[in-house]
């Protein structure tokens, strides 16, 4: 259904021409772009910054839409700032910090990028999970610092064996089921109701962190999954337990998560996400049992060029049909 859509989408794309032509109205760009995806949109789309509107407030009433990356926030002070807005486009598949209540009142369309990046964040989950399991970053300095001349490398963990419990089976959590299945893992989830799957279906968290040695956290952000990893999920998890996050930094305590690391609560964690990106003053940068990672789960050239045209191909059909391709608002 997406790919037919799309293909409409892209066919009605090609018979409009404009780099600011003004065939549509401008767009609020909110957050840091690479330059290659701003191309994208700048080909299509006049972009205004936020400091260029901040200067010159009269543009607010010519901005129809905003394109924003997921871990942005858009606020519902910002939609009533721009009464011509009609479509929030996100290049991401997360929207949580979009205010979707006051865009519902505004009969505002919100899009996403769903799908195009799945494959992209699972690899970089298999990936954190397999360097901390076998210390590769230490194991890294530990040659360039010429510490092997001197003595062994300690030993790592295998993966092969172990029990993972992924939190939140949904396009993403299947794409890394997918990944971790040859490594002749015992696989469980969690989740509000079982699903048809071969895999051990918890509906309690801790329940499964007392089962499992590794959590792989996929779920979405937002209310309902704010800090549901939290103390007592560590401590069920037990010290040979380990956390990736590839969600949002939001679904996990950090400040419980910095006390079960440094005290042996838990072995060690990865990290790609953060309550507060980028990544301040933090214990978890003091921390060896810790990888971090600044939010690279989709971070690839392929896949952000993929997320830029679906991004694009939201808006293109939007002012052309006033239909979205991928909406979730």
């Amino acid at each position: 259904m997406i790919e037919h859509e799309l293909a409409q989408a892209c066919q009605a794309a090609a018979n409009v021409s404009g780099k600011g032509d003004g065939k549509f109205p401008p767009l609020l760009k909110v957050g840091v772009f690479p330059e290659s995806v701003e191309a994208q949109f700048r080909s299509r789309f006049t972009l205004i910054d936020e400091a260029a509107l901040q200067n010159d407030p009269a543009q607010a009433d010519a901005i129809g839409g905003i394109v924003t990356r997921s871990n942005y926030r858009i606020s519902a002070e910002l939609m009533d700032r721009l009464p011509g807005l009609r479509i929030i486009a996100t290049n991401g598949v997360g929207y949580d910090g979009i205010a979707l209540d006051r865009a519902r009142e505004k009969n505002i369309v919100v899009t996403n990028t769903p799908d195009v990046l799945n494959k992209a964040v699972a690899e970089l989950a298999v990936g954190l999970l397999l360097a901390l399991l076998r210390q590769l970053p230490a194991a890294d300095s530990f040659v360039r610092t010429g510490a092997w001349e001197a003595s062994p490398f300690p030993l790592g963990a295998s993966l092969a064996g172990r029990k993972v419990g992924i939190v939140g089976l949904g396009r993403i959590g299947k794409e890394i089921v997918r990944r971790l299945v040859p490594f002749e893992v015992d696989l469980s989830y969690f989740g509000r109701t079982p699903q048809d799957t071969p895999w051990r279906h918890f509906d309690s968290l801790p329940a499964m962190a007392r089962h499992v040695d590794v959590l792989v956290l996929s779920c979405p952000g937002g209310a309902a999954t704010r800090h549901i990893v939290d103390a007592a999920v560590l401590s069920a998890l037990g010290p040979e337990g380990v956390v990736v996050n590839v969600a949002r930094g939001s679904v996990i305590n950090e400040a419980d998560l910095c006390h079960a690391l440094a005290n042996g609560i838990i072995q060690g964690a990865a990290l790609d996400v953060f309550e507060s990106e980028p990544l301040g003053e933090s214990p978890l940068r003091r921390l060896s049992n810790v990888i971090l990672a600044p939010h690279i789960g989709s971070a690839t050239h392929e896949t952000r060029r993929q997320m830029a045209e679906l991004a694009m191909r939201n808006l293109v059909s939007f002012f052309t049909t006033g239909r979205a391709v991928t909406p979730v608002a």
